[in-house]
């Protein structure tokens, strides 16, 4: 049985994927930064909030993971835009919950921008 995890942790700068593009994963401009496949997306963003200490000096640096076990889905434009919809609503309520301003950067529905790889 096909299983999803999400899972939200610290980043530090240098975590960002950049210019690399991992096998699988496909670069969306979204949040700080996004990547998005079959079996994987992130959601990078960065909260300035009353609720974490020193944000206002520094943002906090929030990383979304979702990760599809065993997962045989195509790797298509309509999949990876699924599986960023989903990161990124979760996301969205995650930095609503933190109080993030501007909700972190990120529009109330996802907006689906490629980037070029």
């Amino acid at each position: 049985m096909a299983r999803v995890d999400i899972r939200f942790g610290l980043y530090a700068e240098d975590d960002l994927f950049g210019d690399v593009h991992p096998r699988g994963l496909h670069p969306y401009g979204m949040g700080v930064e996004a990547q998005a496949g079959p079996k994987k997306a992130y959601l990078f963003v960065r909260c300035v909030s009353p609720r974490l200490k020193g944000s206002d000096t520094r943002p906090a640096r929030i990383r979304g993971t979702l990760v599809f076990n065993r997962s045989e889905l195509p790797d298509t434009v309509p999949v990876r835009e699924a599986t960023l919809t989903v990161l990124h609503s979760v996301t969205l309520a995650v930095v609503r919950k933190l109080g993030c301003e501007n909700d972190a950067g990120l529009d109330a529905k996802p907006v689906f921008k490629a980037l070029p790889e």
